[in-house]
């Protein structure tokens, strides 16, 4: 007999120990080289723990443990042979993820064929479905014998899924437990650590959104089929933020002891919401890029934080954060610094409200724009007029064009 001690590899610096969130795999199972084998959970987030060699598996911890950096999680014997493999034809992975819901249901239907599998959601799907409160008769599996993957659970989460009311108050007077991740403690500590150890102050605009709908709608078809890409809101948005941000580097900055440290370059961190809960990958040098490209980095990072594929470093070294709740209807918020960050921009759903321009009332599609920032080391004026700025750039799109400066201005050499 061979055996394998598996370690837990570092996902990051500074990253002591992980949480098994989940194992992909049962006890005494067959697993091979690179084989996903279990799901762990640091303060930053949910990696996958692949097999290094191929054999049968015996776990040294169980989901739920908190486990150090290095320390033995699993054995594997690699001396045990493989077992034999079925009679019945294979289907490639890329043609199960390719194959819709609906013919899996035709398939069960035309077969009549139900195993114990059918409908049971593998050790990662479980966990996922429990913690967005979905149940396994909402989805349909596609793994083996109709098992529930982890991949089927995140594809219904990204279509929308609508809870019945009748399945979700069962009008027992029971309650439910159920164990903080490590990433989410590790975020409530953080929440709580902000409002302990600044001073956190929030200031408002307004921002009339026509000029920047008007330019998208136009060219949005065109910008698509040139960049393969679509384009959103959040290009514009992060655009105006780099060029206030050159304007005003106290709010790019963070204090460290004694010492301000300025950036002289944007590292935009995006928050985007995901099954594991709130994450906010970094668009690295976004001060140099184009609307295509920021676009570009924010749907890479974006997917693989749905998927639960994102790293710790595409998470960390930020300088400044945008997130928008409006996609979630917030109409006025008050957005949490991210530490060591020094500033947040919140941005806000898009409402027609009747304002004044000329002397006349017009309805126009209006946001509100929160910034909350670090009263220490930002005074009030620096962070009403990186407002104002960002305002005045997403009100007049031609200025992101040209940075700062009005076309006209630079036209005169002024």
């Amino acid at each position: 007999m061979s055996l394998l001690e598996m370690k837990v590899p570092s996902p990051g610096e500074s990253i002591s120990e992980v949480e098994i969130a989940a194992w992909l795999v049962s006890e005494g199972d067959y697993v091979e080289k690179d084989q996903a084998i279990a799901e762990v959970d640091s303060d930053k987030a949910t990696l996958e723990l692949p097999a290094e060699e191929s054999g049968t598996i015996q776990f040294k911890a169980e989901e739920g443990d908190v486990v150090k950096v290095g320390q033995v999680v699993c054995v594997i014997d690699t001396s045990a042979k493989a077992p034999e493999a079925s009679n019945a034809p294979k289907v490639k992975k890329e043609e199960v993820i390719e194959t819709t819901v609906v013919e899996k249901k035709e398939e069960k239907t035309e077969s009549g064929k139900e195993t114990y599998a059918t409908g049971v959601p593998s050790p990662a799907a479980a966990k996922m479905m429990s913690e967005n409160n979905v149940k396994a008769g909402q989805i349909s599996g596609t793994g083996k014998d109709g098992r529930i993957l982890k991949s089927d659970v995140i594809g219904a989460l990204s279509k929308g899924i609508v809870m019945p009311s009748t399945e979700y108050w069962s009008g027992s007077r029971e309650v439910s437990k159920e164990k903080l991740s490590m990433l989410r403690r590790k975020i409530a500590e953080r929440l709580v650590s902000v409002k302990n150890e600044t001073a956190m102050l929030t200031t408002f605009n307004e921002i009339d959104m026509k000029p920047i709908m008007d330019l998208r709608k136009k060219y949005k078809e065109a910008f698509a089929k040139k960049h393969e890409v679509n384009l959103g809101f959040m290009s514009f948005f992060t655009k105006a933020v780099t060029e206030a941000l050159q304007l005003y580097p106290s709010v790019n900055a963070q204090i460290d002891g004694k010492e301000i440290i300025l950036h002289e370059y944007a590292d935009i961190g995006i928050a985007v919401s995901s099954p594991k809960g709130l994450m906010v990958p970094v668009v690295r040098n976004a001060e140099s890029m184009s609307l295509a490209e920021i676009e570009r980095e924010i749907k890479r990072l974006a997917i693989k934080a749905r998927d639960g594929k994102i790293t710790p470093d595409e998470m960390t070294g930020g300088t400044f954060t945008i997130t928008n709740g409006g996609v979630f209807g917030s109409m006025l918020s008050t957005p949490i610094i991210n530490p060591p960050q020094s500033a947040i921009l919140g941005m806000h759903n898009i409402v027609e409200r009747p304002i004044a321009i000329g002397g006349k009332v017009e309805i126009r599609p209006i946001m509100y724009l929160a910034l909350s920032y670090d009263h220490r080391i930002i005074d009030g004026k620096e962070s009403v007029s990186f407002l104002v700025k960002v305002k005045e750039m997403l009100e007049n799109p031609d200025k992101m064009i040209f940075g700062s400066k009005d076309p006209k201005e630079i036209l005169l050499g002024l």
